[in-house]
């Protein structure tokens, strides 16, 4: 081996690239613990309407160890976006000394069911407020699509001034939709050739001359036939009318 050039050279480049190796590991290490890099201030931007400074305190607290350098920025994110009405965190390192925090918080759409908020994204996160706002529920996963019904149902029957209360997707996947006004409107199931916001909006087109003109209380609508829909209107019901059908 002593008389081989070749492996002479070969054994040396491998001692360098070890050498190199270990200066690097050991660069690194002192940069990571090195008391001239020093983290000295935390800066948090974003309009918070829900997020407290107690609760930020709690999320960041353990999660700024080590100097500027060594801060775990992916970590520091993680414990943010767990935060109720956070719903997303950038994290970045402003030089000498800082990290810098933006924060986007959700803003609640509708209630989901029982539990938990929907925000405007048809994303549902667990929040919590007591201002008035309608419910939406579907089974799991359904969270974007019954979003996307609401805001569309919405824009069908603005023209009558009707605002939704209550917009449910059943398990086996049939609307039911109530108007802030009482009104309970069965829309039932998406068909092939007659989808469910077809029907609304023919009900729409057709309300002004036929509910439109009926100076009773209306209570419940169903929607489910091709050609026309079902009226229950409780005084008639008391009185032993039939339902009204159009």
């Amino acid at each position: 081996m002593w008389d081989n050039p070749r492996l002479l050279n070969l054994a040396a480049g491998a001692l360098i690239a070890a050498a190199l190796m270990i200066f690097a590991f050991a660069g690194a290490q002192l940069l990571l613990t090195s008391p001239w890099f020093p983290l000295r201030e935390l800066t948090v931007r974003g309009e918070l309407a829900h997020t407290s400074r107690a609760e930020l305190e709690a999320a960041t607290r353990g999660r700024l160890a080590g100097n500027f350098i060594a801060v775990d920025l992916a970590v520091l994110r993680e414990g943010l976006e767990k935060l109720a009405w956070v719903r997303r965190a950038d994290v970045r390192r402003v030089w000498p000394d800082r990290v810098e925090v933006t924060l986007e918080e959700h803003v609640a759409l509708a209630r989901w069911g029982d539990t938990g908020l929907v925000n405007t994204f048809g994303e549902r996160f667990a929040g919590r407020t007591e201002a008035t706002l309608p419910t939406l529920a579907g089974p799991p996963g359904t969270e974007g699509e019954v979003t996307r019904r609401y805001r569309r149902y919405t824009e069908l029957l603005a023209p009558l001034g009707g605002t939704f209360d209550r917009v449910i997707l059943t398990p086996r996947f049939a609307w039911q939709l109530r108007l802030s006004s009482g009104l309970n409107i069965e829309l039932g199931r998406d068909l092939a050739n007659d989808p469910a916001e077809t029907r609304l909006a023919r009900f729409a087109a057709a309300y002004p001359q036929t509910l439109g003109r009926i100076s009773l209380r209306h209570e419940y609508v169903d929607l489910r036939y091709p050609n026309g829909f079902a009226l229950r209107v409780p005084e008639f019901e008391r009185a032993g009318t039939p339902r009204a059908k159009s």
